[in-house]
């Protein structure tokens, strides 16, 4: 329900901005961005509202570990990635800032309206930037070019807003009951098994990228989703209802910016993440999810 509601939502929010003459690029860095990190956003601002802050803020931190250590590394194996030069001079470096700050606000393990604000201040000033590096020519957009009706649209808007809103309900009190009848902490149902629901469309997007070829687009937008997750979602998340942080850890917390230095420091070799990395990426992953595991 949370994926189909994505995919709805995206669809009628770029149709409907077509008509409106909105530029195929500003919709591919906004509504489509937005969309494809739409599951995170709902799952997260569910789960603060239902009273479970260590879900919301491990699917965001499990989510970004998963994006850049397990989608990277997968889509690698596939196909070595190029990765293009505005990724590794703009987008990479963003993550890697988004990540650090997450970290120094979540110290005193807590997320207040004030820490959402400055990360809403963050992803205004990520976009802006964003905006006038496409302006200049500088950002690729690929675009899903489907043409919908103005009444079609807003069905879709619709529909994919009421699927969204009703699946993360499901999707978080089943998480809650797992986490209730096994025993383990929220969190740790939030870094693995919500993040990779969570996580799904970008798995797949990627790793069908890289056998076409399209790998720069692919890690751009993994990318960009760790930026959204962070400053957006938590952001936005933590100013509607200020966050109690005790399942997710310092290390989890250290493991997802790891992650992402790691892909940007394979980045600076020729621009390419080779299959090896990717294997080194994949097996790095496979050893926290096993740490996880074994720290029950």
């Amino acid at each position: 329900m949370v994926l189909f509601g994505a995919d709805r939502l995206t669809e009628g929010a770029s149709a409907l901005a077509r008509r409106m003459n909105v530029p195929e690029i500003i919709i591919g860095l906004t509504i489509v961005a937005a969309g494809t990190s739409a599951p995170e956003l709902f799952v997260s601002l569910v789960s603060a509202l239902k009273g479970t802050p260590d879900l919301a803020v491990g699917n965001v931190v499990g989510s970004n570990t998963m994006n850049a250590m397990l989608i990277v590394g997968c889509a690698a194996m596939v196909a070595p990635m190029t990765i293009s030069r505005p990724t590794v001079k703009k987008d990479i470096p963003f993550s890697v800032g988004a990540s650090v700050l997450l970290i120094l606000l979540a110290l005193d393990q807590f997320l207040g309206r004030i820490d959402g604000i400055i990360l809403l201040v963050g992803f205004a000033a990520f976009m802006t930037y964003t905006l006038m590096q496409a302006k200049k020519g500088q950002v690729e957009a690929v675009m899903d070019g489907k043409q919908l009706t103005p009444w079609l649209s807003v069905l879709y808007l619709v529909v994919g807003l009421a699927m969204l809103v009703a699946g993360s309900n499901l999707f978080v009190d089943s998480a809650s009951s797992v986490a209730y009848a096994l025993g383990i902490s929220e969190g740790v149902v939030g870094l693995t098994v919500v993040a990779g629901g969570t996580s799904l469309p970008e798995l797949a997007t990627s790793v069908v990228a890289a056998r076409k070829g399209q790998s720069a687009i692919a890690i751009g937008n993994v990318i960009g989703s760790n930026v959204f997750n962070i400053l957006m979602i938590l952001g936005l998340t933590a100013t509607i209802s200020p966050l109690q942080i005790q399942g997710i850890t310092t290390l989890d917390m250290a493991v997802m910016l790891l992650s992402v230095a790691l892909v940007w420091l394979f980045s600076f070799t020729r621009f390419t993440v080779e299959r090896w990395e990717g294997a080194l990426l994949v097996g790095g992953y496979g050893v926290y999810l096993w740490w996880l595991i074994s720290n029950l």
